[in-house]
């Protein structure tokens, strides 16, 4: 079952005292990824304190949720952990969407285990896919190694809606959405903590920054891609080592939204708080240059 999720940040919205604060005013739709969420909520939280009559929605029903919603101009934002599909950019165009891509961060996809597991110390490429792949023949830990307990393997990860799900299935099964059906699905990130947290025999995958935010609940596995294992950090996601599972994470704004005044102060003002609340829920920034580089693209995409 999709669990959604929308918050709705009204920092000081009816605030009493004139001309303190920005004068702009109305509302910012966004939804989409609940990886990019933490980022797009820690910005509308901080953006709020200085624009108080801007109400900012930001919903999570996954990346693809999002784009449906956005491809028909019905939000303004989509945050988005992967890139936009061709059916996408196709439905886009049919109803007039004018978008564009912003990238706002790293992240590295994290594969957990419960805490209280004992075996798992690293696990493999080959290994995720044979977990993974449609039609595995994974039902025990054992089946995975042959010295691993003869102990049912439970799977959680993210719905197929999520633009993680997309990523991960491309990264490991080599094609995305291709992957086996019988694991517990949610677009919640905090349902998956949940559940493999409270599951000795669980293993699954989710954003780091669900991960950074749940350490005494998950433990994350080392992933060797060939190199030797190596962990998912602030410095392995950033030079890449941390291979197959890095990736860059965005979000899109429609042009309709960016030229509202409100839209287009909350773009800019993600772009240039980003480096400090990137790093402050657990993603990796990207270099200042590149952020640099997003505000003159938005800032000539707005004024066309």
């Amino acid at each position: 079952m999709k669990v959604f999720k929308l918050v709705i940040l009204m920092v000081g919205f009816f605030s009493l005292t004139p001309n303190v604060y920005s004068a702009v005013k109305g509302t910012v739709r966004v939804d989409g990824s609940s990886t990019v969420f933490p980022i797009t909520e820690a910005v509308a939280e901080e953006f709020g304190k200085e624009h108080r009559k801007v109400r900012v929605t930001v919903g999570v029903s996954g990346t693809g949720g999002g784009f449906k919603k956005f491809t028909i101009g019905e939000i303004d934002i989509n945050d988005a952990s992967r890139r936009i599909k061709a059916k996408e950019i196709k439905k886009a165009k049919k109803n007039g969407v004018k978008y564009l891509e912003l990238a706002v961060a790293y992240d590295g996809i994290t594969v957990v285990v419960n805490p209280k597991n004992t075996w798992v110390s690293h696990l493999t490429r080959t290994e995720l896919k044979k977990i993974w792949q449609p039609g595995s023949k994974v039902k025990t830990w054992k089946d995975v190694r042959p010295n691993w307990p003869d102990r049912k393997i439970r799977l959680y990860g993210p719905g197929t809606d999520s633009g993680t799900f997309d990523y991960f299935t491309e990264a490991i099964n080599g094609k995305s959405h291709v992957s086996r059906s019988d694991f517990t699905k949610s677009e919640d990130d905090n349902v998956l903590v949940q559940g493999v947290g409270g599951d000795l025999d669980s293993l699954g995958f989710f954003g780091f920054a669900y991960y950074v935010e749940n350490k005494k609940r998950v433990r994350a596995v080392p992933i060797d891609d060939g190199k030797g294992p190596v962990m998912p950090t602030l410095t392995s996601i950033n030079n890449g080592t941390y291979s197959p599972l890095s990736r860059p994470i965005f979000i899109y704004v429609n042009k309709i939204g960016a030229k509202k005044a409100q839209v287009n102060k909350f773009v800019k003002y993600y772009l240039n708080n980003a480096p400090q609340l990137v790093k402050e829920v657990g993603y990796v920034p990207l270099r200042a240059e590149e952020y640099q580089a997003g505000l003159k693209k938005f800032s000539e995409f707005a004024a066309l």
